[in-house]
């Protein structure tokens, strides 16, 4: 059983107080400027949006694969672009790891941004912060806020497959285990809550929500239950999908908070921030938010900027900005 099944709130928030000082912090990192590519490629932004555009008006999901591919890039080494990376013989990727095997989509969006730039602007943009900017502009095309986007990341030349397994929160996880791992990436609760609503725009696999359905679900919609039943069985289907946000599921909003206020959050580690008994102050912020969408919008730009700053500062000493976004340059 986990150390945390033990803990009572007051010596879990002592623990999560420790866990920050031992994070990930970025206080020696280089900077990261609003207008790093305002003489080297000015034409960046204007690429990135188009290509994001297109995808998104293409298929809306698409916004959702782009926004949790920049997650799960920050989460292992920092947003250095090290997700990325396909396999070779002297490198092991970060993309069939547990937690991105059958989650992460949208290389070949990024692949196609990246020939755009390298076309315009050669050896300029580094991979990582395409990604970001392309985060940024998903959520914008899908109804979501707008921020401002600090830049002058470099790709790492390395990945880390352990890291991926480490550091990536679960579908089922608790809550404390899932806080735990955004508090030791620098980021808050209150980072930890904000960014979990980007599940307004995502979909989930079928293996991940279906001992929730099975089990304890609570709804007052049985036609609800039903649904997700007839899609995710009881046996097989595993990669069968199902909207996070049952309302509006393409549109960015804050309904996937109601959702949880309602006890039908999708994903067990969604769900956990409103009704874990260690979730005081996650369960008032659920509240928050659902309750007031302008404060939703503004906490999530605040905190996405945050996370985009989680930085590798190794890949600032030995990174580059790779001409192909899957492989190091040679």
């Amino acid at each position: 059983m986990a150390l945390y099944s033990y803990l009572n709130p007051q010596c879990f928030m002592l623990l999560l107080c420790l866990i920050s000082v031992f994070s990930n912090g970025t206080s020696d990192s280089p900077p990261l400027t609003l207008d790093y590519y305002k003489s080297t490629c000015p034409t960046v932004f204007e690429i990135v949006r188009k290509e994001i555009e297109c995808a998104v008006l293409s298929d809306p999901r698409n916004a959702a694969l782009i926004v949790r591919l920049h997650f799960h890039d920050c989460f292992v080494q920092g947003c250095d672009g090290s997700v990325l990376l396909d396999d070779t013989i002297d490198l092991k990727g970060e993309k069939t790891a547990a937690g991105n095997v059958n989650s992460l989509t949208g290389f070949t969006l990024i692949d196609r941004i990246k020939n755009k730039l390298e076309s315009e602007c050669p050896g300029i943009v580094s991979c990582a912060d395409i990604l970001t900017i392309a985060a940024r502009d998903a959520v914008l095309l899908v109804g979501g806020p707008d921020w401002d986007v600090p830049l002058g990341r470099k790709d790492s030349r390395t990945a880390s497959y352990a890291l991926s397994d480490l550091n990536l929160p679960s579908a089922s996880e608790g809550l404390l285990s899932i806080l735990s791992k955004f508090i030791y990436q620098g980021l808050s609760v209150t980072d930890t809550v904000a960014l979990l609503g980007a599940h307004t725009i995502g979909m989930a696999r079928c293996v991940n929500f279906r001992a929730r359905i099975y089990g304890d679900f609570e709804t007052t919609s049985g036609t609800y239950l039903s649904n997700l039943k007839s899609i995710c069985p009881a046996i097989g289907g595993d990669n069968n999908i199902a909207a996070m946000d049952n309302v509006t599921p393409n549109l960015f909003d804050n309904s996937f908070y109601w959702t949880l206020l309602r006890g039908e959050g999708l994903l067990n580690s969604d769900q956990e921030m409103y009704s874990s008994v260690f979730g005081v102050e996650t369960r008032m912020l659920v509240k928050k938010y659902a309750e007031d969408p302008i404060a939703f919008f503004q906490q999530f730009s605040d905190s996405m900027v945050k996370m985009g700053n989680i930085t590798n500062t190794d890949s600032f000493a030995t990174g580059e900005v790779r001409r192909n976004c899957r492989f190091v340059n040679t």
